[in-house]
């Protein structure tokens, strides 16, 4: 239980450094739906998510109340709508139905995003799986709420290259797709390596098949506290810095461990895990940059950026897992640009580049995230930007991805306007040699040799 210091440390948490559970998500699983009549499949589908998820927002609303935590988002996952769909979809078409099902219950039931609208074609993909990855750009499209995910590798299975291959296209294809807003389509797609079956946070968030029936998982998020935190030891050796940010985020983690039990409580729906990311928004103080600078850095970037992320990760993860024992989803720093306003600044003063960026993404969580770049890159390009980070991630057994919007009619240095969390992007330069001939081989690129452990 909290005692009464540590409630009045975390009101002042949330009063003066933007302490917020970002996310309740509940995973609901629907592989009960599948039908080979496509009619029924969307009927199936609509029934489940209001009959799980129907007083989700409401439950959300209420513990906010009454802890006085903020609880700013209430989502849904779904399992994988791939394998779902498989026995009524033969045409892309058919999956884009789904997803305006899918859709229309979040709007039903008032949550702001609904992800699993996903393969996982880490080896291979099934018929399925390419007929659903294709639609994406059309089911992205026409929904407000969808958010799709494509796993394209893991550790044990090595890279799927033409599921890496088709989604440079399928990108290209929706930032077309929503080009009068922004390519905004692109900002709901993930492609993932090592991607987590209990992610709570959007827009890669899908139920795993080897999930429950149905499970609340938490997303908690505190770059202001623990910039907060920072400051008060400036100056003070590494071994101070490090316990300090270790001791904030088990604190943090605390507060999200009390909403999500009282909302497996409320609920009647088995308590997963909880996500300790330090996941940035727009707001000014509310960013992740923020913290490595606070730490000593000019500005995000700079050489000693990735030593000081590594850090940062590291301790977030140690905190977390004291606090909780059932720490998991993607926990670690996220290094969003458009939704982080330190990330930004540092791109438009020309300290942060694409490169850098994917130099930082080996010891953080996740990946290349809310990056716009020319809306002219190759779709050949894209596929390769893909390709190294998803190595990046099955090399070193850990989730990689990448988020990345090809802004229509955008060029470098231009802005992208977002709005709400997803905040706006400057474009920034991608290297423009070609890797046509690279991307272009089909198969696989086998599994590393520590992967090989049973």
């Amino acid at each position: 239980m909290l005692n009464l210091f540590e409630v009045m440390e975390t009101n002042r948490m949330i009063d003066h450094d933007l302490l917020d559970v970002r996310t309740i998500t509940m995973g609901i699983s629907l592989l009960d739906c599948a039908d080979s009549d496509l009619s029924r499949v969307n009927e199936n589908i609509y029934n489940k998510i209001l009959r799980y998820a129907g007083r989700l927002v409401e439950t959300g609303n209420a513990i906010g109340n009454d802890f006085g935590v903020p609880i700013v988002n209430k989502r849904v996952s779904v399992t994988p709508i791939a394998l779902v769909g498989a026995p009524a979809c033969r045409k892309p078409e058919d999956f884009v139905t789904i997803a305006k099902t899918l859709d229309r219950a979040a709007k039903e039931i008032g949550v702001n995003f609904i992800g699993g609208y996903s393969a996982l074609v880490s080896k291979g993909m099934s018929d399925a799986d390419r007929l659903l990855i294709e639609s994406i750009p059309q089911a992205l499209a026409c929904t407000e709420r969808v958010c799709s995910s494509v796993n394209v590798g893991s550790t044990k299975t090595g890279l799927n290259m033409d599921a890496v291959r088709l989604m440079g296209t399928v990108i290209k294809k929706t930032a077309y797709e929503t080009r009068d807003a922004g390519s905004l389509g692109c900002a709901k797609l993930v492609v993932f390596c090592n991607a987590p079956d209990d992610n709570p946070f959007m827009a890669g968030a899908f139920h795993g098949v080897t999930e429950a029936e149905a499970i609340i998982n938490v997303g908690v998020s505190g770059p202001g506290v623990v910039r907060s935190a920072v400051r008060a030891v400036r100056g003070e050796n590494f071994e101070v810095l490090c316990e300090t940010i270790k001791k904030t985020a088990f604190k943090i983690t605390r507060v999200g461990q009390l909403v999500a039990q009282e909302a497996s409580r409320r609920l009647g729906v088995p308590f997963g895990i909880i996500d300790l990311s330090l996941a940035p928004t727009p707001s000014v103080g509310d960013s992740v940059a923020d913290i490595l600078e606070e730490m000593g850095l000019e500005s995000v970037g700079a050489p000693g950026t990735t030593a000081a992320l590594a850090l940062l990760n590291d301790q977030v993860k140690k905190g977390g897992v004291m606090a909780s024992s059932y720490v998991g989803g993607l926990s670690g720093a996220f290094i969003p640009v458009s939704e982080d306003q330190g990330m930004i600044n540092a791109v438009e003063r020309g300290a942060l580049t694409l490169e850098k960026l994917e130099a930082m993404t080996c010891v953080c969580s996740v990946g290349l995230d809310m990056i716009a770049i020319p809306g002219d890159t190759p779709d050949t390009t894209i596929a390769g930007i893909i390709a190294d980070e998803a190595a990046i991630g099955m090399i070193n057994q850990k989730t990689t991805a990448v988020r990345l919007i090809p802004a229509y009619g955008k060029k470098i240095g231009e802005n992208v306007e977002f709005g709400g969390l997803l905040g706006h992007a400057p474009v920034i330069p991608v290297n423009t040699f070609a890797c046509a001939d690279f991307v272009n081989r089909t198969g696989r690129i086998p599994s590393p040799i520590h992967s090989f452990k049973n």
